[in-house]
C-alpha cells in the first residue's frame, strides 16, 4: 500500500516516535548510530512483492536490512549499511488507528497510546533482528 499520509498524521506518528525513542536505553541509542533509523509512510509496491506480500492487501510495521550481529564474518567488507525501517501507516493500522475503541473481546485498540505501543514493539522487533532473534524468538518475546 503506497500511499502517502496527510501531514497532520505524519507529525501525529512522529511525536509518538520521538516521545518512545527518548524512553529506550542509550544503549539501545547507540546501536541506532550503527543502523540508522528511517522513517517511510509506506513500503513501495516493489519491496513487498519482492517479500511476497500483495501490496494492495498487505502492510509492512518494519523492515531490518543487514546481516545480524551473529552471522557477520570479520573479512566482509563492500557491504551496504545497515538500516532498520519503520513505516507510518502499518503501524497506525496494526494499532487500530487513530480512535480509540473496545474490541469484542473487551481489548483496547487504536489511539495515541496503542499506536505508541506498536512503534515500540516494531523498533524492538527490528533492533531484535540486528542481533540475530528469529521471527519465532521474536514473538516468544512479544515483539511480533
Amino acid at each position: 500500500m503506497s500511499e502517502h499520509l496527510p501531514d497532520w498524521e505524519r507529525e501525529r506518528f512522529d511525536r509518538l516516535l520521538d516521545r518512545v525513542m527518548q524512553a529506550l536505553p542509550a544503549r539501545l541509542h547507540e546501536l541506532l548510530e550503527e543502523a540508522p533509523l528511517i522513517v517511510d509512510d509506506c513500503p513501495s509496491a516493489d519491496l513487498l512483492q519482492e517479500m511476497g506480500l500483495d501490496p494492495d492487501l498487505d502492510d509492512l510495521c518494519g523492515l531490518y536490512s543487514g546481516i545480524p550481529l551473529t552471522e557477520r564474518r570479520h573479512d566482509a567488507s563492500g557491504e551496504l549499511p545497515e538500516t532498520i525501517h519503520v513505516f507510518r501507516r502499518g503501524i497506525i493500522d496494526e494499532a487500530g488507528g487513530w480512535e480509540p475503541g473496545i474490541d469484542e473481546e473487551g481489548r483496547p485498540f487504536g489511539g495515541d497510546d496503542e499506536v505508541a505501543r506498536q512503534i515500540r514493539i516494531t523498533v524492538l522487533h527490528e533492533i531484535g533482528h540486528h542481533f540475530g532473534l528469529s521471527e519465532d524468538q521474536l514473538s516468544a518475546l512479544g515483539y511480533e
